[in-house]
């Protein structure tokens, strides 16, 4: 049993971090832990920030989307990087849909006239940002096609709630070209649900009180977005599959059996188009209609009004829709003794224009570690296990270099992948950290061995002490009280999604931010200077991302008994199952509410004659719901994980090795019990039981999947199912932890 601190020495007793020695190196015997040690030690003593700085200097030069020469030019470089550093590396090319604009319009016709420009404007003091004649335009991926013409609607964030509150106002989007704001949900989401609503098109915008001068100076001053600042970025239904349209489940390869492109089912359904703020001003103020909700309103001087009219907009969109080639970067350092399982690390290194944040700030500590375990391994090291490096292309458009590879890989990596570590974009900041909650117990180590470099102490300590000043009372006793700081779960968004959600790989992504306030995001202004005047100037958390990255690769590499753990992983899929009741219990009480105030007429009684609401449509009652199957499954699942735990602690302290090889490769199907083959219900593609995007979120995570979309969009009639088919994922990996239990203990008599 843990003895728990008085709460009056808690604060004092933790304000010391434990030293590299002290901290727990989980998988490893007595016999191997200071040969480790000592190696880690040698690994976080190599990355070198200046290097990473001129790393980055060269991979932003130019810009380099998917398809470009620059873009081709930089994968060879970094093949030969890998190369220089001594390991196996090749090019893994794909073909892949990538449609790039030929038309871009979007104009104002009535009441009165305006063509918005569609040009981020070049800065004179920033040497990139003019190098006009080789940047993507301003555009959404995969926006279908079209020529409209409209009423405008302003939809807030586009979310389907904001729909609900259109609809209660009178205000239909049929027919009309909605504009919206970037927040709330991932970009793709917003065309989506206008087109589900009736809208012919649909125009997003950044609102400065997001992502401009509300949050501080713009760029060249300041950080933030100009007015003529837009976000690029696909709109590809990414919740029902990632990747090359055409090819879905299968790799992209040049003779893969493709879809027409009328039978995608990710391509939008209406023409879309991303602009600017300063664009976005004369549109928004030439609309009519009520005036709208306080938390509706944005940063621009003006009244924000709903529409629909008197302002008319006229929208084309049209794109060369041919298909472009990938160049995957895939570096390999042979294993030895666990050769035939596979470590896995990657970042991407195509953007949407020069990406100094967006990915090169990943992409240079991926390459630095890659140096430092080279060099080791020139040294003499070996890895036990082998260790794969992945530069990926084409993430930006829908995770096509990273899905593709996986697709066309599936049945190797199933067995012999361990774990996939993922990062993206980094900056000054805290050690953000989500995953799998197999993996939580382990980062948590490794966390605790990298110093953080504004702060002195460890990561770990930093993120934890920021979660105690700054968290809700629940975050803080938890910081303060639970062994490990917890991970957040992963949705979508960068390149873990086809290892996790597609194939159950467990999965980590890692980067250091939350300091950094920019809003540069997708834009030309994305680059060398802005990162190097506003960013990690000093590239100290490039190198603390470099070490941190690093060790997690070295000890999944070397590990004696790969370093699982189902008790946090139990923990957190209770947590999940709280929520579940509880958002079941909301979900119906909200609705009797709202269904009892139809019946009695309360919205007519209180409509204002001047900006009249209507009822909102009557709601089917929530039925209760039979989580028995999950609550049983969860009583497996804990009382496997903590056989496991202590099985697990004893074999490690007794050095067992005779029995790690088959401990190992039973471990690798961990995740992968998690899994269905049937997949989610409508987007078969995503197979994990307990982590996916939100079919109305995209990047968002929703957790326990299936029954939680069930219970938010009223689908009550398959709440059940999916309580069955979640606490049957749950039930197989109880099996399995605990038949490895039972080996492990055997092993320990």
């Amino acid at each position: 049993m843990r003895t728990l601190l008085p709460s009056f020495l808690i604060s004092t007793a933790l304000v010391v971090a434990p030293s590299p020695a002290d901290t727990p190196l989980r998988g490893f015997f007595p016999q191997s832990v200071q040969t480790q040690r000592d190696l880690e030690s040698r690994f976080r003593a190599m990355p070198d920030g200046a290097r990473m700085k001129e790393a980055m200097r060269r991979l932003s030069a130019r810009p380099h989307h998917v398809g470009s020469p620059y873009d081709k030019d930089n994968a060879e470089w970094i093949l030969s990087q890998f190369k220089s550093y001594g390991w196996d590396a090749h090019i893994e090319n794909f073909d892949v849909l990538f449609p790039t604009p030929i038309d871009r319009v979007v104009e104002l016709v009535a009441p009165t006239t305006f063509k918005a420009s569609l040009q981020e404007t070049a800065l004179p003091g920033d040497p990139t940002s003019n190098q006009q004649s080789e940047q993507l335009p301003s555009y959404n991926a995969y926006s279908i096609d079209g020529d409209v013409t409209g009423p405008l609607v302003f939809v807030n964030y586009g979310i389907p709630a904001d729909y609900e509150e259109l609809e209660q106002r009178g205000i239909s989007v049929k027919g009309a070209i909605v504009i919206a704001k970037y927040g709330g949900s991932w970009r793709g989401i917003k065309p989506k649900v206008a087109a589900e609503h009736g809208a012919i098109g649909c125009l997003i915008y950044s609102d400065p009180r997001d992502d401009g001068y509300a949050g501080g100076d713009v760029f060249p001053n300041g950080p933030m977005r100009p007015a003529q600042g837009v976000q690029r970025g696909s709109v590809a239904d990414m919740p029902v599959y990632p990747g090359d349209p055409l090819t879905p489940g299968v790799g992209a390869t040049k003779n893969a059996k493709r879809l027409p492109i009328a039978e995608a089912r990710t391509i939008t359904k209406i023409p879309v188009l991303p602009i600017s703020y300063g664009d976005a001003q004369p549109l928004l103020a030439a609309l009519g209609g009520p005036i709208a909700p306080a938390s509706w309103r944005g940063g621009l001087p003006i009244t924000y009004r709903l529409g629909a009219g008197p302002a008319r907009v006229h929208l084309r969109v049209k794109s060369d829709w041919s298909l472009k080639t990938l160049y995957d970067v895939i570096a390999k350092l042979p294993g030895t003794t666990e050769a035939d399982e596979w470590v896995i690390r990657g970042n991407h290194h195509d953007a949407w224009v020069n990406g100094a944040q967006d990915p090169i700030s990943g992409l240079v500590a991926e390459l630095e570690e890659a140096r430092a375990l080279g060099s080791l391994y020139q040294q003499g090291w070996r890895p036990k296990r082998t260790i794969i490096y992945a530069a990926w292309d084409g993430e930006e458009p829908g995770l096509l270099g990273s899905t593709e590879w996986v697709e066309a890989h599936a049945d190797e990596l199933k067995t012999h992948a361990v774990a996939y570590l993922n990062s993206d974009t980094n900056s000054r900041g805290y050690l953000g950290i989500e995953g799998s909650h197999s993996l939580e117990k382990f980062i948590n180590g490794v966390a605790m061995d990298v110093e953080d470099p504004e702060s002195g102490v460890s990561s770990w300590k930093r993120l934890q002490s920021s979660r105690i000043v700054d968290g809700s009372p629940e975050v803080r006793r938890d910081a303060r009280e639970r062994d490990d700081l917890r991970i957040s779960a992963l949705g979508s968004g960068s390149d873990y999604s086809s290892f996790l959600d597609h194939l159950g790989i467990a999965s980590l992504n890692l980067g250091y931010g939350g300091e950094d306030n920019g809003g540069i995001y997708h834009s030309i202004y994305d680059d060398f200077y802005w990162f190097t005047h506003f960013s990690d100037s000093s590239f100290v958390y490039e190198r603390a991302l470099a070490q941190a990255a690093g060790t997690a690769v070295l000890r999944l590499a070397n590990a004696d008994l790969l370093p699982f753990a189902f008790t946090n992983l139990s923990e957190t899929a209770q947590g999940y199952v709280k929520d579940l009741q509880s958002l079941r219990d909301k979900r119906a009480e909200a609705i009797a509410e709202r269904n009892r105030q139809i019946e009695e007429g309360r919205f007519k009684f209180t409509s204002d004659p001047r900006d009249p609401v209507t009822a909102p449509q009557r709601q089917t009652p929530a039925p209760q719901l039979n989580f028995a199957p999950l609550l049983n499954a969860l009583d497996s699942l804990n009382h496997s994980a903590s056989r496991y735990e202590t099985a697990y602690g004893r074999a490690v302290s007794e050095g067992r090795a005779g029995v790690a090889k088959g401990v190992n490769e039973r471990l690798l199907q961990a995740e992968r019990a998690l899994t269905s083959t049937e997949g989610l219900k409508n987007r078969p593609w995503y197979v994990h039981m307990l982590y996916a995007p939100g079919f109305y979120t995209g990047y968002g995570v929703k957790t326990i999947p299936g029954v939680r979309e069930a219970i938010e969009q009223g689908q009550w009639q398959d709440a059940d199912r999916e309580i069955g088919r979640a606490a049957s994922a749950l039930e197989r990996e109880a099996t399995l932890v605990s038949g490895i239990a039972s080996t492990l203990s055997g092993a320990s008599q």
